[in-house]
């Protein structure tokens, strides 16, 4: 065992004593913008009609198919060669075999509903075409397969363009205790206004959008397998209204997407659910993220598991992430957001990323993540950041902070990138962060307030455990920080707690670390799977004038925390 004194010839600490905080270093409350819904402007996200599946089959229109035609004792079903009208508002029990198209055109008022029963349909346009009516609701019966396989767009006299299996002019509503398998050369099923699903089991393989709809997706308890050469689930409105959002409140979804995953124009809504995601671009231009909002993104729960080209979770505006179960390899970000990333819940683990968290400004005040990333672990604006410190570490030896050491305080190094409005916010839950690149890096302010956060990494020589432009604090909770790159290393520049600090030649991975205090008591322990040279350790147990033993392997020194 190497004694004290040549122990502290190996390694310098340095304890930050406590501070007052300063006003412009402060991150404000980070719970403050968190949202749990961003449904307020909608009423009643599913109506009566939407949950109804009952029907009186002696009260109902039958309607069988055969070849491109249809029988039916009805006046209200018109039928003439590969076309069957549905015109009027009532409850049509649908079976058999079509080649042609089944299509509703009843007074702008109506509300049909359609039972499929065992319904095969193959038309060279549409299958399903909803040409008028207020809402027509579709309700899979019972126990029954259908299948709709359609063809090629065509343009109405209207001038609209049909590019569905399904197409819907109107409001369309899906249910049911059946399934329905959707085979389509341009998108599975569209809707000009909105659509809404709750219930049902559907395999959609569609050469475009697996679903598409200009105002909204609503969905509740159905079950989804989409295999689409777009995106999987798609809502956009062009007037730039509060329209093209989706909303989850459950369901079970399996997509392989050519485009993304999820993709709402407005904002994106999931409240439960079950989420199979992988996307792979189909084209150099074509976006391949998991679930992405143009407006913003809000997550309350559910299990996802997401392997993406792209962003796993992608907001142009905030996101908000207040529970669910992760498990994410992306090629890009694992979260990423344009403003505000808050992260309040959630069991996170990202195997594989390039940033793991990122936004404008990130927030975390609760959950369990973990998460690897090839460059920077969380990164407070801006996506790659080449800032940062020149050089390397030379030599085994140790050197303690400051401006003429191995460790500095706060801001960047000359060439470093000038401060800039970004913050990194931490006041609860577990991080745990293995980085090759910057493990913290706020292109602005850090601040942690609680939680327990370790950073195991970077390796290159110009990234840092903690990186930040303007200052960076720590005032509670429990930090733990390691880096093989002591050339452009940081410290926190402010504290209400103590802070350890310790730049040393190259220690490799594996190597246990421990922090213990005079009467044996082990404050810190941890093993980091990365070799480093760096350690920075600050928790609230860690108290002024008392004296702890720092070891590392083999190595052990006693010092006075003052």
């Amino acid at each position: 065992m190497v004694g004290a004194m040549d122990f502290k010839r190996i390694i310098s600490v340095i304890l930050i004593a406590a501070v007052a905080l300063l006003s412009s270093c402060g991150g404000g409350d980070s719970t403050a913008n968190d949202k749990t819904d961003l449904s307020d402007g909608v009423d009643d996200m599913f109506s009566d009609g939407d949950l109804e599946v009952g029907y009186d089959e002696n009260e109902s229109v039958r309607v069988f198919l055969s070849g491109n035609g249809a029988d039916s004792e009805s006046d209200a079903v018109a039928v003439t060669d590969g076309r069957v009208t549905l015109l009027a508002e009532a409850t049509y029990i649908i079976s058999g075999e079509l080649s042609g198209t089944l299509l509703v055109d009843a007074p702008k008022d109506a509300k049909p509903r359609i039972v499929f029963d065992g319904v095969s349909i193959r038309s060279e346009g549409a299958c399903l075409l909803v040409l008028s009516a207020d809402k027509v609701f579709v309700t899979l019966a019972d126990g029954s397969e259908n299948s709709l396989d359609g063809g090629v767009s065509y343009s109405l006299e209207d001038g609209t363009s049909v590019d569905g299996a399904i197409f819907s002019k109107a409001d369309i509503s899906l249910n049911g205790g059946g399934s329905l398998t959707v085979t389509a050369s341009e998108h599975g099923l569209v809707a000009k206004d909105d659509l809404t699903v709750t219930g049902g089991t559907y395999e959609i393989t569609a050469a475009s959008d697996g679903i598409d709809a200009n105002d909204s997706i609503r969905i509740q308890e159905a079950s989804f397998k989409i295999t689409s050469g777009k995106d999987g689930l798609h809502a956009e409105n062009s007037d730039g209204s509060e329209l093209g959002f989706i909303y989850i409140s459950s369901g079970s979804f399996d997509i392989n997407a050519g485009g993304d995953g999820l993709d709402a124009g407005a904002y994106l809504q999931i409240e439960d659910g079950s989420f199979s995601v992988k996307t792979e671009a189909a084209s150099s231009d074509s976006s391949a993220k998991g679930l992405k909002a143009t407006g913003e993104l809000l997550i309350n729960g559910g299990i996802f598991t997401l392997d993406t080209a792209d962003d796993a979770v992608h907001s142009n505006s905030s996101a908000y992430i207040n529970g669910g179960k992760f498990r994410i390899a992306t090629g890009d970000d694992g979260f990423h957001a344009d403003d505000t990333l808050s992260v309040t819940g959630g069991d996170i683990i990202i195997s594989e990323s390039y940033e793991g968290l990122e936004g404008l400004h990130v927030k975390v005040s609760g959950g369990d993540i973990r998460l690897t990333a090839s460059d920077d672990g969380i990164n407070a604006a801006g996506g790659t950041d080449s800032s940062g410190f020149g050089g390397g570490f030379g030599g085994d030896q140790f050197r303690p902070g400051g401006p003429g050491g191995g460790m500095r305080p706060g801001g960047k190094a000359v060439g470093g990138s000038s401060a800039e409005s970004g913050s990194i916010v931490i006041s609860g839950g577990t991080l745990y962060i293995v980085a090759y690149g910057d493990g913290l890096d706020a292109n602005g302010t850090l601040e942690i307030s609680g939680g327990h956060t370790t950073v195991t990494g970077p390796t290159t020589g110009d990234t840092a455990t903690l990186d930040f432009d303007a200052t960076g604090i720590i005032t509670g909770g429990t930090f733990i920080g390691t880096g093989a790159s002591s050339g452009m290393a940081q410290t926190f520049s402010d504290s209400e707690q103590g802070v350890f600090a310790v730049s040393a030649g190259r220690i490799s991975g594996g190597t246990e670390v421990t922090l213990t205090s005079s009467d044996g008591s082990v404050v810190l322990k941890f093993t980091p799977e990365l070799d480093f040279s760096v350690i920075i350790l600050s928790s609230p147990e860690i108290k002024k004038g008392e004296c702890y033993t720092v070891t590392v392997g083999e190595l052990s020194g006693e010092f006075e925390a003052d």
